[in-house]
């Protein structure tokens, strides 16, 4: 990047939007973080910021990573009031080339370049290089997003893998099921319990499930109380989430055939990393009958990066960019 150059990128999620500028090397430095609600628009923040940091004048490239579909020009905000359109922004803020991607994009971009200080392995497994890696994030939702190698580097596959059909495999997990179809709900994804709410809606399982008096916990409080074994029940509903997890994620692996790894993001099980392990999680991503040969040796990990979205979005413009330019 040249000193004329400015490559800005930014994560925007539904509370704080955070920015950086990239680096040659591809880091990220001069990082502000910026309250989305004291501003009426993105278009407003981004301003602000490039104003704070003597970018006037300088040939100026984006990446945006943002919680919300980016497929179309109008952009509307799931979590915030602001709607735009991305062909209006570049030319209000005179960008040369602007990337608007989804946040999951963004953390796909982030594992290949993850060090062993930014994740932690949860059972055995080898990752080869240059294969397939599938990432999944349970939070607000359960995300999901796919990275294949490229002649031109990283591609990600988006989608909404979250929302595949639930599939119980015990007695325990049928009775789940049974339990959600009970409240009326005529369908069951994988997101209802591989969330914050499904960790709530699995202990609300459980009670009913043991015939125990209905009490509401959070989702914190339930993983809180797992973790220092103050409640059985608690233990017994992350024990669950953990396990439906591993089943998941092992059906991620066997879809794409994830050679180079299976990543858990997100914001909820970085939280109880000890838990995880201890857990039948890795069991679960294993047992797959004939096929569980296939994907034994698949690592599965958990992202304990707190900030990937920059560093996937720092990663994603690099690559744009040198492949745009090997084309001219």
């Amino acid at each position: 990047m040249s000193e004329s150059t400015i490559n800005l990128v930014a994560d925007i999620g539904g509370t704080n939007i955070r920015f950086g500028l990239v680096n040659d090397d591809g880091t990220t430095s001069d990082i502000n973080t910026y309250q989305c609600d004291k501003y009426d628009s993105l278009a407003d923040v981004i301003g602000v910021y490039l104003s704070s940091h003597a970018c006037d004048g300088k040939t100026l490239n984006a990446c945006l990573a943002i919680a919300c579909p980016v497929e179309n020009d109008q952009i509307t905000m799931t979590n915030l009031p602001w709607t735009f359109s991305q062909s209006a922004l570049k030319n209000e803020l005179n960008i040369n080339q602007l990337f608007l991607i989804n946040d999951y994009t963004a953390i796909a971009h982030a594992v290949p370049l993850l060090n062993n200080s930014q994740k932690v392995q949860i059972g055995e497994g080898v990752a080869i290089a240059g294969k397939p890696i599938s990432i999944c994030g349970p939070g607000t939702g359960l995300g999901v997003a796919n990275l294949v190698p490229t002649s031109d580097g990283w591609c990600c596959l988006g989608g909404e893998g979250g929302h595949v059909d639930f599939a119980p495999i015990d007695a325990n997990e049928i009775k789940i099921l049974n339990y959600l179809l009970d409240l009326k709900q005529h369908r069951i994804s994988y997101e209802q319990l591989l969330c914050g709410r499904g960790l709530e809606q699995i202990y609300q399982a459980f009670l009913s499930i043991d015939n125990l008096p209905k009490h509401k916990l959070s989702a914190e409080e339930i993983s809180a109380k797992a973790i220092e074994g103050s409640c059985p029940l608690c233990e017994k509903a992350l024990e669950q989430f953990c396990k439906t997890l591993g089943s998941f994620a092992g059906n991620l692996a066997l879809t794409l055939g994830c050679f180079g790894g299976v990543y858990i993001a997100g914001g909820i099980v970085p939280r109880f990393i000890n838990f995880i392990k201890d857990s039948g999680f890795r069991q679960r991503f294993d047992a797959k009958g004939r096929l569980s040969s296939f994907i034994n040796n698949i690592p599965t990990y958990v992202i304990t990066e707190a900030q990937p979205g920059l560093i996937g979005a720092s990663a994603y413009i690099r690559q744009q960019l040198s492949s745009m330019k090997g084309q001219m």
